[in-house]
């Protein structure tokens, strides 16, 4: 697992409960590996701050590319420096970034993209 500066991976069985009609993860649980791994991403970055703002995603965009056979891994990392999103959080703004997230088989071949946008919403 990496840093949260480059970013975290989760990892998903492969499961036939998960898979849909050919035989590949469902997009469902494709969709929520992804979302997950960026959540970790945030909560890494920004933990720090939950006595101050709210994480929470405020939209996401998934490109399915190829079908996934056996456990996939969703790694996300942050789209903009932490240092930014913060100091935007302290001059009264609720700063939105993006959280890009790569969706692979376990040995690396790239099976599809997302990207989830999320705010802090000050407490």
């Amino acid at each position: 697992m990496r840093t949260a500066r480059t970013g975290r991976g989760r990892r998903s069985p492969s499961e036939p409960a998960t898979h849909n009609h050919v035989g590949g993860p469902h997009a469902g649980a494709m969709f929520t590996l992804g979302e997950t791994a960026s959540g970790a991403v945030v909560l890494a970055a920004f933990g720090h701050l939950l006595d101050r703002a709210t994480p929470l995603a405020v939209r996401a965009e998934i490109a399915y590319r190829k079908l996934a056979i056996g456990p996939v891994l969703a790694t996300a990392r942050l789209g903009r420096p932490p240092a930014e999103v913060v100091a935007q959080l302290e001059a009264g703004e609720r700063p939105e970034f993006p959280v890009p997230v790569e969706i692979a088989t376990e040995n690396g071949k790239p099976t599809g993209e997302m990207t989830v946008i999320w705010t802090l919403r000050p407490n």
